[in-house]
């Protein structure tokens, strides 16, 4: 028997054997019986929607992709798809736990949830399975404004609208501006172009209708500007290299010294003795058509906005004052490292900034190739210190734009993102226009999910040492209070932590920690509750909210022993904040660290 028909028959087995049997609790009983009690159970039912997505999930986290049902891949997407629209049209207000993380508690129990949060990156390849990626884990939808039209992005974003209001996810919207991206070059052909080596080619700004051989049209007219006949021009960070041999006018005359493929918007860099050539040409961060991308996010509900190419924390202020001004300041502002300028600012850049996005493949042209693990690492830490979510993207699983499996490089790399506790990995172009999106997502899950057991079982979080961030007296209280949370959590070993948060703060203090039991943050807030889809091991909650912790408590067992989320004997920690229904900026300190047991 061939391997191609023993895995079906082996994953039909464990849908049989293994997981029905844990997640029916008990048979249907008839309309005539349900006025006798139900028998003893350990909890309820899930509902319909989360067996489809438990059925779903499971085909995906697994290395048995036919678990789902259907004949066929289309089939099993959008039958999957209409089941969920129709169970979630009649959910409640109060229902407030996406789906997905209702049939991962199910599935594999409160120690079981992923901590690390995946972001994807909207694109023709992954639009119509949507759906299929918010089942599998997509906690973000990233839309980037440098590539495709209006009127495609507006329907992209609406799409992923749709999701939350018809289908029952909870996926933060991000969009990405193009910033100032200076040094663009393209041949003008749809597909790449081998240089070969010794051969010659003019880099230009003239602008053609038609594509020249040997020819590439830059972007930007004063590019040339200080570069000097025998500097290096490298494209893409090294997917070839050239010398420059003659300046005619603003036009570059070059010579390849290392053969590549040429790909269309090719990023340009200059280099002299080893070194980058740094210039600055005094534009600024934020160009028309930055500001004029950021009414339209604006406009289609966006969550988050990814600042590209700061220079420096003035970028982001200027940015987060305009957007004050409008009392938008539930929209967070990520800033992109990925220029030389960027690293120079570091610190300031992501004390001003919501968040921070490693944008690897960028970072990768202006700085040498080696230096990267190490600056990756740093920055994550760092965030981490300054209490900032924090992304790592680019290049994660790059081969697997063309093919269906990573190479075991890639996924050592992402394993490596998730051990040094980065907040949130990213899929870019592997999502946007690879051949298989859905799969990219299940390996960065899969990995990120073996990582995050790893480092529980080696007490990894013992060795992440802590800096004092608050100066306010209230601050440093909520602060410690949420250090020794997590430390009561992880001695105790309770199943969970419920914070009970109006802004996402103490949450996000928890989070920093990088506990064990995974973090229920419950708001009444529902632009906190999309905040906190980035934060490490926050499943963010909707649910109306009173000053009474006891209240709170109690709606919220409530809520979870009806989806059958909590059972009898489940030891849960809570964490109230500041007075909930003050403002922000209140001085109360009333909070507290209970420890419950699930009657």
């Amino acid at each position: 028997m061939s391997l191609p028909t023993i895995l079906p028959q082996a994953a039909e087995q464990l849908l049989a054997e293994v997981v029905f049997p844990r997640i029916i609790r008990r048979p249907t009983t008839s309309a005539a019986s349900t006025s006798a009690p139900p028998p003893p159970r350990l909890a309820p039912s899930p509902s319909p929607q989360t067996l489809t997505l438990m059925a779903a999930y499971a085909g995906t986290t697994s290395f048995f992709p036919y678990l789902v049902a259907g004949s066929s891949p289309a089939a099993r997407r959008h039958g999957a798809a209409h089941r969920i629209r129709a169970s979630a049209a009649g959910t409640t207000a109060e229902a407030a736990m996406d789906m997905v993380s209702e049939a991962e508690l199910w599935e594999k129990g409160f120690m079981g949830m992923r901590k690390t949060k995946l972001v994807c990156t909207v694109g023709p390849a992954c639009v119509e399975a949507l759906p299929a990626l918010a089942r599998g884990g997509m906690g973000v939808a990233r839309v980037n404004l440098c590539h495709g039209g209006r009127e495609w992005h507006r329907a992209a974003m609406r799409a992923v609208r749709r999701l939350n209001d018809e289908e029952g996810f909870c996926v933060s919207l991000m969009v990405d501006t193009e910033g100032s991206q200076l040094l663009v070059a393209d041949h003008g052909g749809a597909t790449s172009v081998k240089a070969e080596d010794d051969s010659e080619w003019l880099f230009t700004n003239k602008k053609t209708d038609e594509a020249h051989p040997f020819t590439m049209h830059v972007n930007f007219e004063k590019f040339s500007d200080g570069i000097l006949v025998g500097d290096e021009l490298v494209i893409d960070g090294g997917m070839a290299t050239f010398e420059v041999t003659e300046k005619i006018g603003n036009d570059l005359r070059c010579k390849c010294t290392d053969p590549g493929l040429l790909l269309p918007r090719a990023k340009l860099s200059f280099w002299r003795n080893g070194k980058l050539a740094e210039r600055n040409f005094g534009l600024p961060t934020l160009s028309a058509k930055d500001w004029a991308d950021i009414e339209f996010g604006i406009a289609e509900g966006v969550d988050c906005i990814a600042l590209s190419f700061v220079k420096d924390d003035n970028d982001i202020k200027q940015l987060k004052a305009y957007l004050s001004r409008r009392s938008l300041e539930h929209i967070k502002i990520f800033a992109k490292i990925e220029s030389l300028e960027s690293l120079k600012n570091l610190k300031d850049i992501v004390k001003a900034s919501d968040g921070v996005m490693v944008a690897r493949g960028d970072l990768g042209v202006q700085i040498p190739l080696e230096q990267i693990p190490a600056i990756q690492e740093s920055i994550v830490t760092l965030c981490r210190h300054l209490n900032k979510p924090v992304i790592v993207a680019s290049q994660l699983l790059e081969s697997m734009v063309e093919y269906p499996t990573p190479t075991r490089a890639e996924v050592a790399d992402v394993s490596e993102a998730v051990r040094q506790y980065a907040d949130a990995v990213m899929l870019s172009a592997e999502s946007a226009i690879g051949a298989y999106p859905q799969k990219a997502l299940s390996v960065l899950r899969v990995a990120s999910e073996r990582m995050e057991s790893w480092s529980r079982e080696e007490s990894m979080q013992k060795l992440l040492p802590q800096h004092q961030l608050a100066i306010a007296l209230p601050d440093r209280i909520s602060e410690q209070i949420c250090n020794c949370a997590v430390e009561m959590a992880n001695n105790l070993a309770v199943d969970a932590i419920f914070v009970y948060t109006k802004h996402g703060h103490m949450a996000s203090l928890l989070s920093r920690n990088r506990p064990n039991p995974p973090i229920f943050a419950l708001t009444d807030d529902a632009h906190s509750r999309k905040s906190m889809n980035l934060y490490w091991g926050v499943i963010p909650l909707l649910l109306p909210l009173s000053n009474s912790m006891e209240d709170n408590f109690n709606k919220t067992i409530s809520l979870m022993k009806s989806k059958g989320s909590v059972k009898p004997g489940d030891t849960i920690l809570l964490v109230s904040d500041s007075d909930l229904n003050r403002p922000c900026a209140a001085t109360s300190v009333f909070q507290s660290i209970q420890v419950r047991l699930v009657d």
